[in-house]
């Protein structure tokens, strides 16, 4: 890996471990990111390209610039509005990547519904709603229902609606925000599956249990990963996961799974092919003893991964302080967790 280049497409608040992996590995780092972040990276990264703004098609232009700068030997990318314009250049330039069909289901809830209904993967029942206000016959037939976002990160924008009287109030103050998904609420225990995956096989798999204020907005507040389950219950995960993958037409990267174990078995709230929020990745560290933003990097230029496989050790918690009623989803997924560093053992 000596002198190889890495495409970082985005960096933002928590990226720069994967910045300190390459350079421990002796990998040269081009950086795309908007200012003023991107004059942070001043003497970090190796390279910088400046994206003009924060849309899919202008993550790809500055993608496609550093590009031109120099060819990469592998390409990351950091968080969900970064993954289309990886996704692209890995696809463009034959460079291992998740494929662009995951890419594009990533960044794409609607997309997700559609997909997994062809699959028969465990999900809510759901409708894609142009106006929110066009799903309140839908919606009054299955209530409560969670309305959210079709392309979104950290439970922006989702809310639960307990009845038609607070459905109306929802369509009042987001009628006009544009297609919505309206989907039957789930009960159950809320988890997330995150998986390193190289050439559609899971290399190793972590499940992560999650705490959130509960309704209306379902911000999470504490994450337990390495979280132990009886043996039918690691089963049907590692089974859902290997639908999923499946579905999405996962190669390689990483991919966090956000599912919720109901009566009737999992449902798949959504899945991203990129960083998990809330510094998961630093709680997988502690957890296993691996660095997995190092993995990430590894399976971007193709090299080999340790091995054996990383023990199972007592998992590590992340809490947030829990926050205040908000007036809106959108303040209330502004909430940040912080590793909590527990004592912890191998296993």
């Amino acid at each position: 890996m000596e002198g190889q280049r890495l495409l970082l497409v985005g960096v933002g608040m928590t990226g720069r471990p994967y910045l300190e992996a390459a350079r421990r590995l002796g990998v040269r780092v081009h950086a795309v990111e908007t200012e003023p972040r991107a004059a942070d990276l001043a003497g970090v990264a190796d390279d910088v390209t400046v994206c003009r703004g924060g849309s899919d098609e202008l993550w790809y232009e500055a993608a496609s610039a550093a590009v031109r700068h120099a060819r990469p030997d592998g390409v990351v990318a950091f968080s969900e509005p970064h993954v289309l314009a990886a996704a692209l250049v890995q696809d463009e330039l034959g460079l291992p990547g998740p494929s662009l069909r995951a890419a594009v289901l990533s960044r794409n809830k609607a997309l997700q519904r559609g997909r997994f209904a062809a699959a028969s993967i465990g999900q809510p029942d759901f409708m894609v709603a142009d106006r929110l206000g066009d799903g309140r016959d839908w919606a009054a037939e299955r209530l409560p229902v969670v309305v959210k976002p079709l392309s979104s990160a950290g439970s922006a924008g989702v809310e639960l609606v307990m009845d038609q009287g607070a459905f109306e109030k929802v369509v009042a103050r987001r009628d006009d925000e544009g297609r919505l998904l309206v989907e039957r609420a789930a009960a159950g225990p809320e988890y997330s599956w995150e998986a390193l995956v190289r050439d559609g096989e899971v290399w190793f798999a972590n499940l992560t249990a999650k705490e959130t204020t509960g309704p209306p907005y379902f911000v999470e507040v504490a994450h337990r990963v390495a979280t132990e389950v009886d043996a039918p219950t690691r089963a049907t995960v590692d089974r859902l996961g290997a639908e999923v993958l499946a579905a999405l037409g996962m190669r390689t990267g990483i991919v966090h799974l956000e599912f919720r174990l109901t009566a009737r078995g999992p449902s798949v709230m959504e899945v991203a092919v990129r960083t998990p929020g809330d510094h998961l990745m630093d709680l997988l560290g502690d957890a296993y003893g691996i660095d997995w933003y190092e993995m990430v990097v590894r399976l971007a230029l193709g090299a080999d991964l340790p091995g054996p496989r990383p023990p199972r050790c007592a998992a590590p918690q992340a809490t947030c302080p829990r926050p205040a009623p908000a007036p809106s989803p959108r303040s209330a997924a502004s909430t940040r967790c912080w590793p909590t560093r527990t004592s912890w053992r191998r296993g």
